[in-house]
C-alpha cells in the first residue's frame, strides 16, 4: 500500500469514526470513565437547591450572605489501546477482516478520548512487543495511531497476551483506561491481567468471525493455522470434528470471560457482521 492509499484509508476511517465519537460516544465515554477526583473551581452565591454542606462559611461571613464552593472533576485521563496484531487478526469471512474492525473501534475510542482532552497511547503486540507509542493529546497524534494500525507489519505471527500485559505494567506507572483488542485465541494471561486490573481500568474487546464459532459442512478441507503456518486436512462433515472444534472455541471464550471477570475488568464481544457501535454504547451505559 503506497502513501497515497494509506492517507486515503486513514481519512476514510477518520470521517466514519470521528462522526461516531463526536455525536455518540464522547458523552458516554466522559460519564463512563471518571477523573481522579474533584478540584476547587470557584465561589459563587448560594442558589436554591444547593447543598448546604458546600457553603463557604468564611466568604459568607465576609459578605453577610451565603456563598458556596464550586468543584469540578479533575478530568485528564490516559487511555492506552493494546492491539493484537498477530496473524489470526487477518481473518474474516464477511466484508472485512478482524483487524479492520479493531482499527475502527480503536479510532472511535481514541477520538472519544481526545474529545475529552485525554491522552491516548498505542501498544501493538504479537508474541512480542511490536510497537509502543506513548500517550499524548491531539488529533495529529490520533491520526498517527490510525496510520500505524492500518500499515504496520508485525515481525511475528503468534500471540502472547501475558507478555504484552507485563510490558504494559512496566511502562505505565499511573492509572490508565486500557482497552485490549484481540480475538483472544490465547490462554495463560489471567495472572498478568489480575496484576494490571488492580491498578488500571481494563476492558477486553473480543472481535471474532462467525465461522470461528463452528465449522460449516464443506467436506474435506485443507485448513491453515495463521500463526503456526501448519496445514492439515479436516473432514468438516464429521460431527465429532465439528463438536471438538466448537468445544475448543467455547473453552477459549470461557477463559476470556472468567479471566476478565476475576480481575475486575469489563468485556465486550462483537462478531464481524454485528454493529460494534451498539456493543460499545451498551457497555458504556452499563458502566454509568
Amino acid at each position: 500500500m503506497n502513501t497515497k492509499e494509506i492517507l486515503k484509508k486513514v481519512r476514510k476511517i477518520e470521517i466514519k469514526t470521528r462522526r461516531l465519537s463526536d455525536h455518540i460516544f464522547s458523552g458516554e465515554y466522559h460519564s463512563s470513565f471518571k477523573g481522579r477526583g474533584m478540584t476547587f473551581s470557584e465561589v459563587r452565591q448560594y442558589q436554591f437547591g444547593d447543598d448546604i454542606r458546600s457553603i463557604d462559611w468564611n466568604v459568607t461571613a465576609r459578605y453577610n450572605e451565603p456563598f458556596v464552593k464550586v468543584f469540578e472533576e479533575e478530568r485528564e485521563l490516559t487511555m492506552l489501546l493494546m492491539v493484537d496484531v498477530s496473524a489470526s487478526e487477518s481473518f474474516g469471512t464477511s466484508q472485512q477482516f478482524k483487524r479492520d474492525m479493531i482499527t475502527e473501534i480503536s479510532a472511535t475510542l481514541a477520538f472519544s478520548a481526545i474529545q475529552n482532552n485525554d491522552k491516548v497511547g498505542l501498544l501493538l503486540f504479537s508474541d512480542e512487543i511490536e510497537l509502543f507509542i506513548p500517550p499524548k493529546k491531539g488529533k495529529t497524534h490520533v491520526l498517527r495511531i490510525i496510520r500505524e494500525l492500518i500499515e504496520f507489519k508485525p515481525k511475528s505471527k503468534k500471540t502472547d497476551i501475558a507478555q504484552a500485559l507485563r510490558y504494559f505494567s512496566n511502562v505505565m506507572k499511573k492509572k490508565a483506561i486500557v482497552f485490549i483488542l484481540s480475538d483472544f485465541i490465547n490462554e495463560d494471561y489471567d495472572q498478568a491481567l489480575k496484576i494490571v486490573g488492580k491498578k488500571h481500568d481494563v476492558t477486553g474487546i473480543r472481535v471474532f468471525d462467525k465461522y470461528e464459532t463452528e465449522l460449516p459442512k464443506l467436506g474435506m478441507v485443507p485448513m491453515k493455522d495463521a500463526e503456526s503456518g501448519e496445514v492439515i486436512l479436516v473432514n468438516t462433515n464429521s460431527s465429532s470434528v465439528r463438536n471438538n472444534y466448537k468445544a475448543n472455541y467455547l473453552k477459549l471464550v470461557d477463559y476470556f470471560e472468567n479471566a476478565f471477570t476475576k480481575s475486575g475488568s469489563g468485556t465486550i464481544s462483537t462478531q464481524l457482521d454485528e454493529s460494534y457501535v451498539k456493543k460499545l454504547l451498551g457497555y458504556f451505559k452499563r458502566r454509568n
